[in-house]
């Protein structure tokens, strides 16, 4: 699990016109709720959130605030950036309940592409999906999950269900039962290979009259 921290500022200026100076004064906006507790306004160093969102962790591991000298744990649950600045806007972050199972998206890591057996004999490796949803409690929660494969064949795919999840993580998808069961990863023949032409029957022919 990541180890990404954040100081914070507890914020009483509430409003549109309070976040616009906020903004103008590189700082970021931001709410904490969640937990049975009543939502703290806060706000964020502006170049301090720019660096931390540059990891992936930030977006599926747990981030601790200091708010105020208290430690807060929480997850980052909506994020909005300006629209063509390199800038973050305002953060919706949620409070962890260390007692009880959070549902999160973990990015997926590809392991063994370049060689696989399967890509070495021509094939393609194509990502279906980029992230899983699994549920635990924040301390079991992983920065990411593997996905190995190198013993992938030839047209072939990898489900969730192929996957080693983490002691004590579960898969939100796997829960609702077989049919949620997706591919995350396949390893196919490349389309201009797989369409090739065979040999026509008026070559063969040529062929025969020449012999």
């Amino acid at each position: 699990m990541s180890n990404i921290k954040l100081d914070a500022e507890l914020r009483t200026d509430l409003g549109k016109g309070a976040s616009r100076r906020l903004r103008h004064e590189e700082k970021v906006p931001a709410i904490v709720y969640g937990a049975g507790k009543e939502p703290v306004s806060i706000t964020l160093a502006q170049r301090h959130v720019m660096k931390a969102q540059e990891a992936e962790a930030f977006y599926s591991s747990i981030i601790t605030l200091n708010v105020a000298g208290e430690a807060v744990d929480v997850l980052v649950k909506d994020m909005q950036r300006h629209a063509f600045k390199p800038r973050v806007q305002h953060i919706d972050f949620q409070r962890v309940d260390n007692t009880k199972a959070i549902h999160k998206a973990v990015p997926l890591h590809f392991l063994n592409e370049e060689s696989a057996e399967a890509v070495k004999n021509g094939g393609k490796v194509h990502h279906l999906a980029t992230e899983i949803e699994v549920s635990c409690l924040a301390k079991d929660l992983p920065e990411y999950i593997e996905v190995d494969v190198a013993n992938l064949e030839l047209g072939n795919s990898l489900h969730i269900s192929d996957i080693t999840l983490p002691a004590n993580v579960t898969s939100v998808e796997l829960a609702k039962g077989e049919n949620h069961d997706q591919a995350v990863v396949s390893i196919t023949t490349p389309k201009a290979v797989a369409e090739e032409a065979p040999e026509s029957e008026s070559d063969s022919e040529e062929v025969a009259t020449e012999e």
